[in-house]
């Protein structure tokens, strides 16, 4: 890479703005790395995944809530923005907070792979690096093309020290401080 290659398209305040007239017209960015990318919308199998986590941890975890699309300031100085599926922090952790919240009180962040080219590069190489920079503690993948889930945690240096991969079907262990055991099975009916 070059250095004109790792320059950052803009600085991050320039994004918010961007990012804010795009909302407005049902399109929804994320700045991580220094470079702008657009989130695919959701479908409904994809809302299904996102719902059946959500119920899962309003059983296991009551105090935790689940928010939807949080934007998050992520990476190391906090110069990039990501909004993740979904946002395990405690319940009424962003009140007062503007539009992207500052990640302390994370606990997990959640993203379900999108039908669309970026989703290998953006899913599983950028977010985890800017997660893991952010110290987010646990990072949940739920991969629909390998039909696996992936529990990125113990962040370090910048990354994930520990990964472990579940097929669809077995339980996954969130380690703490998330502290949920997740039931797969019903993940089966939402892949192509």
């Amino acid at each position: 890479m070059t250095a004109v290659e790792n320059r950052p398209q803009m600085l991050p305040e320039e994004f918010e703005r961007i990012a804010l007239a795009a909302e407005r017209e049902g399109v929804r960015m994320e700045f991580i790395h220094g470079r702008i990318g657009v989130k695919a919308v959701p479908d409904g199998d994809h809302d299904e995944i996102i719902r059946w986590v959500m119920k899962q941890c309003m059983q296991q975890r009551p105090d935790l809530w689940l928010y939807l699309e949080r934007g998050l300031r992520v990476e190391t100085y906090r110069k990039g923005n990501a909004r993740p599926d979904a946002t395990l922090a405690p319940d009424g952790g962003f009140a007062g907070q503007g539009e992207w919240a500052d990640p302390d009180q994370v606990v997990m962040v959640l993203e379900v792979t999108s039908y669309d080219r970026d989703t290998d590069r953006r899913d599983r190489d950028e977010k985890p690096r800017a997660y893991a920079e952010t110290g987010i503690p646990v990072y949940l993948l739920v991969d629909r093309d390998s039909c696996k889930v992936l529990v990125h945690s113990e962040p370090e240096d910048g990354q994930y020290v520990n990964l472990v991969r579940r097929p669809f079907g077995k339980p996954a262990v969130l380690p703490d401080p998330v502290g949920i055991t997740l039931d797969t099975e019903a993940f089966k009916a939402w892949v192509r």
